[in-house]
């Protein structure tokens, strides 16, 4: 009859899985890897569903929403008016921030950020610098005297692996997104001045994308990896590439080692063969 309960034997089998998964997650992976699929039913080298909305925080200057599978981050960006550094009187700052907050998964607790928040967020920060995503010089109002501080901060909403490739594009299309009101710095009074009758979007000289593979009993590559799958994995690597396509950075998490050059020379080839449908789906 339509619409009527499984029969039980369906449910004792899916309950008996999901008992086998908790109590020995590292055989339950291995018995779907000799199958050639994930626990998903992704394939090896498969990306799961990439969605990006922006400009939905009506309060921040800049904004985007990313699902990546069920990985959802929201980023928004706040600028702000400070005085420059003295060595570096001409360039404004980008401040980056990743939150991982208890309600996102119950791998992380109350109290203060996790130190794989802080990780992260160095991580996010290194990959902005080498992808040179903004000048810095642009958030200069007058120099020596008013520089624009953009806080780029983004919170995982729920979590469920790679939370590093969804937050550095929800960060980079957060960026796109944002508008600054002209200023302008008065001389007499020392005060700037800003004006939101005219809007100026920021100029990016790029939009990189990270594309990460996790490692899985040193020969098994296995791409966007989900948190199921991050505890168990020897070692993950990050590739960031700019939208030319060429190379911009390579971090590797987690103490296990690739196994051979061949390895980190895949994911990066993996990584380009991927960026075309990835990247102009992000981005449009």
């Amino acid at each position: 009859m339509s619409g009527s309960a499984p029969p039980p034997s369906v449910e004792q089998d899916a309950l008996k899985a999901s008992t086998f998964q908790r109590l020995h997650p590292r055989v339950y992976l291995e018995r779907f890897i000799a199958e050639n699929v994930r626990p998903d039913g992704r394939e090896f080298d498969e990306w799961r569903d990439i969605t990006v909305n922006v400009g939905s925080i009506s309060t921040a200057d800049g904004s985007a929403l990313v699902r990546m599978g069920d990985t959802t981050i929201v980023c928004g960006v706040k600028a702000e008016i400070a005085e420059p550094e003295l060595d570096i009187p001409g360039e404004g700052f980008l401040v980056p921030n990743l939150d991982l907050p208890a309600l996102c998964s119950p791998k992380f607790k109350p109290g203060p950020p996790a130190e794989e928040a802080q990780v992260l967020s160095d991580r996010l920060n290194e990959a902005l610098i080498a992808a040179g995503v903004l000048d810095l010089t642009s958030l200069c109002i007058q120099s020596g005297k008013s520089v624009w501080v953009l806080y780029v901060d983004a919170v995982c909403i729920n979590y469920d692996g790679n939370a590093f490739d969804a937050t550095l594009i929800a960060m980079v299309a957060a960026l796109k997104n944002t508008r600054l009101p002209k200023a302008t710095f008065d001389e007499e009074t020392g005060r700037t001045i800003c004006s939101r009758k005219e809007m100026t979007p920021l100029r990016l000289n790029t939009l990189p994308i990270s594309m990460s593979f996790g490692v899985f009993d040193s020969q098994h590559i296995l791409a966007d990896p989900t948190s199921f799958e991050e505890p168990l994995l020897d070692t993950t690597l990050s590739i960031v590439l700019n939208e030319a396509e060429a190379l911009v950075s390579v971090t590797q998490l987690g103490i296990g080692a690739t196994g051979s050059q061949d390895v980190l020379l895949q994911c990066i080839a993996a990584a380009k063969r991927h960026w075309p449908e990835i990247g102009t789906q992000i981005y449009k």
